[in-house]
């Protein structure tokens, strides 16, 4: 079973940046696909971006072109830089592992 915890969240002014972590613990072998989600305020959780093993990364239009995921195996660490952020990227932010472990989750404000 893996834990997972993200961080690096907060309130930050609209064009700002920010960047969120995931430590994945337990059950932390390194094959699986991980990805970011987010769940915008009254609405359902969303797909964002997702990182396979090999190092392919697929993007939501919503975040391509702005957010950047990445992952480092020998640290069980996800990453999501995000740049250029837009009110509307307010949501609470979510990593998980195959789709089907999922963390706890970091707010993400801005204004």
């Amino acid at each position: 079973h893996v834990q997972l915890v993200e961080s690096g969240g907060g309130s930050v002014q609209a064009g700002g940046s920010l960047r969120l972590s995931c430590v994945a613990s337990g059950d932390s072998e390194g094959s699986y696909c991980m990805a970011w989600f987010r769940q915008l305020p009254q609405k359902e959780r969303e797909w964002g971006a997702s990182m396979d093993s090999d190092g392919s990364t697929r993007y939501a239009d919503s975040m391509k072109g702005r957010f950047t995921i990445s992952r480092d195996n020998t640290e069980n660490m996800l990453y999501l830089q995000m740049n250029s952020l837009k009110s509307e990227d307010t949501a609470l932010y979510y990593c998980s592992r195959g789709f089907a472990d999922w963390g706890q989750g970091t707010q993400v404000t801005v204004s």
